[in-house]
């Protein structure tokens, strides 16, 4: 583990390179600490895959106070290795429609990685992702990884809209689009649950270290659910 400090206020935490499970855990085991040790301290705290970025109010000899407190908290977690399983990480079974009047991408991934659609589809949705961030719009969790037989960079031109609900790959991550909004990720399908808790905060259903399972549903339950299909 690495600290930096970024401005008076803020710094960095690294736990490592490698995007992977144990990393994603830790980070989110970290997060949690941060937060009940410090609830009236801090101001924001950001996970990304392997850091997090953390915003503190500018009090005397805090920062010191904070340093010490991780570095205490990272020797216990050095010394209840065993403890870590990732048992109380949260589950989540997403509903996805895999076909090409939600997926105008699902061709382009088969072709380019010399595939089939039903073995897209089958990669995709054969494997548990971790949720390793949260950015880019409310809701939007980062997943990680996809398997390398359908790994593809973004579109080198994003489109303007993507609708709620579309389910992306970019490199060797995938995600979904809880709202309408520009993007630039290769779509294969649509999950038609929402991704709010009402009434919630966060409105998000996802937290970080969280797993996520895509389960393929039919077209009469894409429906039945509330999903739409593509406007070109």
């Amino acid at each position: 583990m690495k600290i930096s400090p970024l401005t008076e206020n803020a710094f960095m935490v690294e736990f490592g390179q490698e995007i992977c499970s144990e990393t994603t855990l830790i980070i989110s085991e970290f997060v949690a600490f941060f937060k009940s040790s410090f609830q009236h301290d801090c101001i924001d705290i950001t996970p990304s895959y392997t850091k997090v970025m953390v915003q503190y109010r500018p009090r005397p000899n805090l920062y010191p106070k904070m340093i010490a407190a991780i570095e205490l908290w990272l020797v216990d977690q050095q010394s209840n290795l065993t403890k870590h399983s990732g048992a109380k990480r949260k589950l989540h079974k997403l509903p996805v429609y895999y076909h090409h009047d939600v997926a105008p991408d699902l061709s382009v991934v088969a072709k380019e990685k010399g595939l089939t659609q039903q073995q897209v589809i089958a990669y995709h949705s054969n494997k548990t992702y971790d949720v390793g961030a949260i950015g880019f719009t409310a809701g939007f969790a980062f997943l990680s990884s996809v398997d390398d037989e359908i790994t593809i960079p973004r579109h080198a031109s994003p489109r303007l809209q993507i609708p709620a609900g579309s389910v992306g790959i970019a490199d060797q991550q995938t995600a979904i689009y809880p709202d309408q909004s520009p993007g630039g990720w290769h779509i294969i399908g649509n999950c038609p649950q929402s991704l709010f808790v009402d009434g919630s905060y966060p409105l998000s259903i996802f937290s970080i270290g969280d797993r996520v399972q895509f389960v393929s549903i039919t077209r009469e339950a894409i429906f039945d659910l509330g999903g739409h299909l593509w406007q070109r």
